[in-house]
C-alpha cells in the first residue's frame, strides 16, 4: 500500500514511474479536497443544531448561506475525479476510489441540504418562541450523526473496511434515538394540542439528523468496497463481519 492509503499496484495504466507518481499526487490532492468538503458538511450540521438548541437565528442564516460553499465544493471535487478517471484510466483500488468519490460528493451535498432543513426549522421555532422538549436527546443524536460522518470519511479516504463497518453498526444507535424522540413527541402532541406545531418541527429535525446518519452509512459502505472490493449495501451479514 502506498503512503496515501491507496493500493500500490493499482495506479494508472500508463506513463511510467513519473506518470504513476504524478497520478498519486493528484489522488492525494483530491483526498484533501474531499476532506475539506466533509469538514464543511460536518460544520453545517453542527451549526444548524446549535442554532436550534441556542435559539440563534444568526447561526441558522450562516448554515443556509454556507450550503452554497458545499455546493461549489461538490462540483469541484466531482470534476476532478471525473478528469482523473478520463485521463489516467486507473485500475483496481484507485478506480474504486474515484468512482466512490463521485458518489460521496453527492452524499455530502445532501448532508448540507439536511443541515439547511434543520436551520430552517430552527428559524420557525425561534419565530414561534417555542420551547424545546427534547433538547438533550436531539443534541446526542446530532453528535452521533456527526461522528458517523467523520468516521465514514476517514474510513473512505484510508480504505479502512473495519472502520466502515463500525459506522454501519452505529447507525442502529441513531435509529434508536430517533424512535425515542418520535415516541416522546407523539405523546406530547396527544397530551397537549398546543404542542403540535413545535413537536412537528422537532420531528422534522430529528428525521433530518437520521438521514445524515444514513448518508454517513452510505459513505462507510463505499469505504468497505474500496478496501475489500465487496458491496455490503443491504447485506447485514457482511456489515457485521
Amino acid at each position: 500500500m502506498s503512503a496515501d492509503g491507496t493500493g500500490g499496484g493499482s495506479g494508472s495504466s500508463g506513463g511510467g514511474a513519473g506518470g504513476y507518481r504524478h497520478f498519486h499526487e493528484q489522488l492525494a490532492s483530491l483526498k484533501q479536497r474531499l476532506l475539506a468538503m466533509s469538514d464543511t458538511a460536518e460544520s453545517l450540521v453542527e451549526t444548524s443544531v446549535e442554532a436550534l438548541l441556542d435559539g440563534d437565528e444568526e447561526k441558522a442564516v450562516l448554515v443556509i448561506e454556507g450550503d452554497r460553499v458545499l455546493d461549489a465544493l461538490e462540483i469541484e471535487v466531482e470534476e476532478a475525479a471525473v478528469q482523473l478517471l478520463a485521463l489516467q484510466q486507473p485500475m483496481a483500488r484507485d478506480l474504486r476510489f474515484l468512482v466512490g468519490t463521485i458518489r460521496v460528493t453527492s452524499d455530502l451535498e445532501r448532508v448540507g441540504d439536511h443541515a439547511v432543513n434543520i436551520a430552517q426549522g430552527a428559524r420557525r421555532l425561534i419565530a414561534g418562541r417555542h420551547r424545546l422538549a427534547t433538547g438533550p436527546a436531539l443534541e446526542e443524536m446530532a453528535g452521533r450523526a456527526r461522528r458517523m460522518l467523520a468516521d465514514a470519511l476517514d474510513a473512505f479516504t484510508r480504505g479502512d473496511g473495519q472502520l466502515g463497518r463500525g459506522v454501519c453498526r452505529a447507525d442502529d444507535e441513531v435509529d434508536a434515538l430517533y424512535d425515542s424522540i418520535f415516541r416522546r413527541l407523539t405523546a406530547d402532541m396527544m397530551a397537549d394540542p398546543s404542542a403540535i406545531p413545535p413537536a412537528l418541527e422537532l420531528l422534522l429535525v430529528s428525521r433530518n439528523l437520521e438521514r445524515v446518519a444514513d448518508l454517513a452509512t452510505n459513505i462507510a459502505e463505499d469505504a468497505v468496497f474500496i478496501a475489500e472490493g465487496k458491496q455490503i449495501k443491504h447485506r447485514a451479514e457482511l456489515r457485521a463481519s
